[in-house]
C-alpha cells in the first residue's frame, strides 16, 4: 500500500493533519526568509554606523539608519535622534528599548503558529485514531449480532485506525524540531541586537557627558572673564 492509499484509508482527519503541516512549513519558510542577518542586523551597516559616531558624526549617521529599514538600523535611530535633542544615557536606553522591544516582538510573529502546529498534530491524529475505533467496535458489535465477525475484519480496522496516529507523529516531530530551531535562531539574533544597541547607548552617552563637561568649563570660564574684567 503506497502513501496515497494509506492517506486514503485515514479518514478526513488526515486532510486537517495535510492543512496543518502545510501552515507549519510556510510559517517556517517565511521567518527564515523575514529573519535573515542581513534584513535585520546586518553587520557591515552597524560597523559603519559606529565608527560615524565614534567620530561624532551623528547626523550623517541618523540618516543612514533611517534609510536603512532593517530593525536594528530603527533602534539605533531612536537613539540618536533622543541624542540629537540633547537628552543624557536615561533617556536614550529608553527610547532604544522602546523600540527595540516593539522589533523583538515583530521578529517573533507567528514563530509560536510552527510550535502550535508541533502540539495539535498529534492531537488530530489520536482523535482520528479514538474516532476510528469507535467505528471498529459499533461494526464489530453489529457483525457480532449476526455471528459474521472475524479477527481479521477486526485488526483490519485497528491498523486503518492508527494510521492518523502515525501521520499526525510524522508532522510533529520534524515541527517541533524547526520550532526549537526558529526559537533558538531569534534568541541569537535579540542578543546581538542588544549588544550592539547597548554599545551605542555608551557612546552617546559618553558624548552627552563630555559635551556637557565641555559646556560647564566654557560657562564657568566665562564667569570668571567676567568677574575679572575692570568694571
Amino acid at each position: 500500500m503506497d502513501v496515497k492509499e494509506l492517506f486514503e484509508q485515514g479518514g478526513p482527519l488526515m486532510w486537517a493533519i495535510l492543512a496543518a503541516s502545510v501552515v507549519g512549513v510556510a510559517v517556517f519558510i517565511e521567518r527564515l526568509w523575514s529573519l535573515q542577518r542581513s534584513k535585520v542586523l546586518p553587520r557591515a551597516f552597524v560597523d559603519r554606523i559606529r565608527g560615524m559616531v565614534a567620530k561624532r558624526k551623528t547626523n550623517e549617521a541618523l540618516l543612514l539608519c533611517e534609510e536603512n529599514r532593517s530593525s536594528i538600523a530603527l533602534i539605533l535611530a531612536a537613539g540618536l535622534r533622543t541624542h540629537a535633542n540633547g537628552q543624557p544615557r536615561e533617556e536614550i536606553k529608553e527610547s532604544v528599548e522602546e523600540v527595540g522591544n516593539r522589533e523583538v516582538a515583530r521578529m517573533g510573529r507567528n514563530v509560536e503558529v510552527v510550535g502550535t502546529v508541533a502540539a495539535v498534530s498529534p492531537l488530530l491524529g489520536l482523535l482520528g485514531t479514538v474516532v476510528g475505533m469507535i467505528q471498529v467496535f459499533k461494526n464489530f458489535v453489529e457483525a457480532s449480532k449476526n455471528g459474521a465477525v472475524g479477527p481479521e475484519a477486526f485488526a483490519e480496522g485497528i491498523w486503518q485506525a492508527l494510521i492518523t496516529t502515525a501521520y499526525g507523529l510524522v508532522v510533529a516531530i520534524p515541527m517541533l524540531v524547526i520550532y526549537k530551531f526558529l526559537q533558538g535562531y531569534n534568541e541569537r539574533i535579540v542578543v546581538d541586537m542588544e549588544e550592539d544597541a547597548l554599545a551605542m547607548v555608551d557612546m552617546l552617552g559618553h558624548h552627552y557627558r563630555t559635551d556637557a563637561k565641555a559646556t560647564e568649563d566654557k560657562n564657568e570660564d566665562r564667569r570668571r572673564a567676567a568677574e575679572d574684567a575692570p568694571t
